[in-house]
Formats: structure tokens, sequence, C-alpha cells
């Protein structure tokens, strides 16, 4: 009798115990990030009346007989299913779609969420807002002149360098892919100004010193009388100031140059092979790279008389290719000046965050530049871990130890900037769970009061 009474109080409890999770789920509807959690029932220990017995050779086995006390929680689960992504338009704003946590600190203490609501404090560390945790993850170092990221060493806090300088660079090199007609005409002797600009093609191209300051670097290519695959190129900078500037160029050295070369083609108008004006020529094969410099205005003198000079590559293609490279086709001329590396000063505009967690900083002088990357961590056992409240968890002895890697590599989901992940929370399963969940606590609340009618009769027996 008293076990049927304390069977149903099991069940009432538990529950009761599966209402406040439902309970917590519909509460969190909203929360970004949030995982839901479900409560997984099992029954308790049995009391045996009688056990089992083997078969004989005159009768069949009997089966035990045994009444179950109850019920109790067998476990209560977080369920991390892929939540929706909603964008927000926010740049900092960031979803994870796959698997992996963000990593944040307290101090030394390190936390885990999906809620990627983050934004810039103060000093411009990225940080989740409403508890000021730091966001993990690699700052970019530079080596040999570009930004590197080294995601096999210890995450650190991001920083936004907001509002920094992105010093001048001077241009050191220079990609060409123009196309000379094959079928531009001669100059012929004595020929007038009008026939010597139609033989002509010009090509220019804005390049920087090391102050930033902006030059036009100038290249005529004419056709050479008497030789139908080669043409002579002049460089200037600033041709307008040409006797200033003093432009030089040549195969290795620019010293004591004129500012001419010469550009040979085959039969196939493939680049053949560059002869500078004294005489030296390029190898057979290979890249062809000339060097030019130019006296910089207004700069600081190098040694008495000497004029501080800048050195630039000016690189016509590998010889033999018609990729990225000078060529000479029965088609118009085109001026194509692909690369040069120089810029001016800049300062940092906005940052942008792509899927695999870079962050890279945008310039007023439009160049890009590589700040850092987010982090993500993972678990062998996700269930495993304790939640820490702010949306947040952390290890235990059953989840394994994080395994921090970069987005998209090693089982690691992909970012999503602008977005943030939803909760995956769904109402009409809740609503059912708890029509579920009402009707077992309103059964056992019946086989509480079902046991009290019986052993209200059995006292009453006595009179």
């Amino acid at each position: 009798m008293m076990r049927s009474l304390y069977s149903g109080v099991s069940g009432l409890q538990n529950h009761q115990t599966r209402m406040d999770v439902i309970g917590n789920n519909i509460s969190n509807v909203n929360t970004v990030g949030f995982k839901r959690a479900r409560v997984n029932f099992q029954d308790m220990i049995s009391q045996q009346m009688s056990g089992a017995a083997k078969p004989t050779d005159e009768v069949g086995g009997v089966n035990p007989k045994e009444v179950g006390l109850g019920m109790t929680v067998a476990s209560i689960d977080n369920v991390f299913t892929q939540g929706n992504l909603q964008s927000t338009g926010i740049s900092t704003d960031l979803a994870i779609q796959g698997n992996g946590f963000f990593i944040m600190k307290n101090g030394e203490e390190s936390f885990y969420t999906r809620n990627g609501a983050f934004s810039l404090d103060m000093n411009g560390t990225l940080v989740n807002p409403s508890n000021g945790m730091r966001v993990q993850g690699w700052m970019a170092r530079e080596l040999d002149g570009e930004m590197v990221v080294q995601t096999a060493a210890t995450p650190t806090d991001l920083t936004i360098p907001v509002g920094s300088k992105d010093p001048a660079k001077e241009t050191t090199n220079i990609n060409y892919a123009c196309n000379l007609n094959k079928n531009t005409p001669e100059i012929m002797e004595g020929a007038s100004a009008a026939d010597i600009a139609k033989a002509t093609w010009n090509t220019e191209q804005k390049i920087y010193d090391s102050f930033g300051n902006e030059h036009l670097l100038s290249i005529s290519f004419t056709r050479v009388p008497g030789n139908p695959n080669q043409w002579q190129a002049t460089v200037n900078v600033d041709a307008d100031n040409a006797d200033f500037t003093q432009t030089r160029i040549g195969l290795g050295t620019t010293d004591g140059m004129e500012n001419t070369f010469l550009i040979n083609f085959d039969n196939y108008g493939l680049l053949e092979s560059v002869t500078d004006s004294v005489g030296n020529v390029t190898n057979p094969e290979g890249s062809v790279v000339l060097q030019a410099s130019y006296t910089v205005p207004e700069s600081n003198a190098e040694g008495e008389g000497n004029p501080y000079r800048q050195t630039m590559n000016i690189n016509l293609g590998t010889i033999g290719s018609a990729v990225n490279t000078v060529t000479q086709s029965a088609s118009k001329s085109t001026t194509k000046a692909y690369f040069q590396d120089g810029y001016t000063l800049g300062y940092l505009d906005t940052f942008k965050i792509d899927s695999t967690g870079t962050i890279t900083g945008v310039y007023s002088n439009g160049t890009n530049r590589t700040i850092g990357r987010i982090a993500l961590a993972t678990f062998t056992n996700n269930q495993g871990l304790e939640k820490a409240g702010d949306n947040t968890y952390v290890e235990s002895i059953n989840s394994g130890m994080a395994r921090i890697g970069e987005s998209g590599v090693a089982g690691n989901g992909s970012l999503l900037a602008g977005a943030l992940e939803m909760s995956n929370v769904d109402l009409s399963e809740q609503m059912t769970d708890m029509i579920v969940t009402q009707r077992g606590f309103q059964a056992n609340s019946k086989t509480i009061q079902t046991a009290d009618t019986l052993l209200e009769t059995v006292l009453s027996l006595k009179r």
C-alpha cells in the first residue's frame, strides 16, 4: 500500500523537474545561442517478491515477481542542434554554423559560448558587452613585411586598432601585362608629330614615393624601324618634370643608365628578350625584371651632390608566356599595369570578419591588413559541459579538454558575420511536452489519492 504512495510521490517530484526544464526552455526561446534541454526518466529499483526459477524435467521456468518503487530522472541533456541564423547587419555579430564554441576570458578563467553578440570596448577589445568577457583569438604579427596569423600559438585577447595609421609605402614593384599592336606603323624618317603619335603607345600608372606622394609613371612603346618584332620603351616618372626626376632604367642596375630599353618578341608575339641601353640582355628564360630609379622631390640628399633616388622593379612578365606578360599581337594595344604595391598614408576606416574568422582592417588609403583571427573550441562530449550562467559553459571532468583551432578546420564550424544564432527551442514541441508532463503529474496525483482512499478503508475496518 505504502509503495504506491511513494511511487506516486516520485512521479510528482520528477514530473515537476521536467516541468522546470520545459519552463526554462520556453523562457529562453529568444535567447541568442541558447541550447534547449530535455529530461529523460528511468524506473527505480524494484522490490522482488519472488525470484526466477529455471525449467526442470517436470515443469517449465518461472519468471520473477517484482514491484517497481517509482521513477527517477535519468539525465538532463543539453541538445546542441543548430539554431536558425538571423541576419543583424552588425559587423561584430557572429554566428557559428556547425560545431564549436567561442572562447571567452574572465581573467584567467575560460568560458565557452555560442552567443556571438560582440562589440568593442573603449580599448578596441572585442568583448561580450553584457558581461565584459573578452573574445579569444590570435593577433596578426608582421613577418617579412606581411601580416601573419600563427594559429598554433596560445589564443589572446583580440584588439581592433581603431583609428590606427597605416604608414605610407613607396612603390617597389610594378607588374605589366599590356599588348602592343603588331600592326602599329613604324616611324619613318621625317615623320610628323602626328605620325609619331600614331606609332607610339603610351601607358601610365600611379606610383608613390617614400613620403606617400603620388607620381605618374609613364612608359611609351614605339616600333623600331627595320625590325618588325622590336619596340623601344621610354620610361619617365612625372614626364612634365623629367629634367628633375632623371628616370633611369636597366637590367640589374640603374647607375649611369638611360631611360630606354628594347623589347623583342618572337614570331608568336610572345616576349623573347629585353635589352637595356648599355647592351645587357635578359636570360633565355624566366621573368623579365628591370630596375628603374628617379629623384624624389623635396627629399634629403644622400651625400653632397647626390639627391635621394628611389628604386623600383618593373616586371614585364615571363619569357615565352602569354599570361600576365607584355605581348605583341595583331590586336588593339592595351594599357594594363595590373599591380603596384605603393600607397599613401591611411587610417583604419572599418573592419570585416570572414567565414574563417579572419579580421581584416580596411584603411582609407585602399589597403587591407589582417588584424587577427577568432579561435573556436570543440569538445569530445559537448553534453558534458557545465552551464556557468550568462549563456556560457565551462569544462567538466566528462566533457574533455577544449580542442582549440581555427574556423573550418578539424571539425570546427564556419563563421557568419552580421548574423546571430537563435535559440534552438521549438515552441510547438515544448508545448506538447508540457501537456504530456501535466498529464503525468495529474496521473501520479491520482495514484496518491487512490492509495490514500485504500488506506482509509483499511483504517475503517475496526470501528
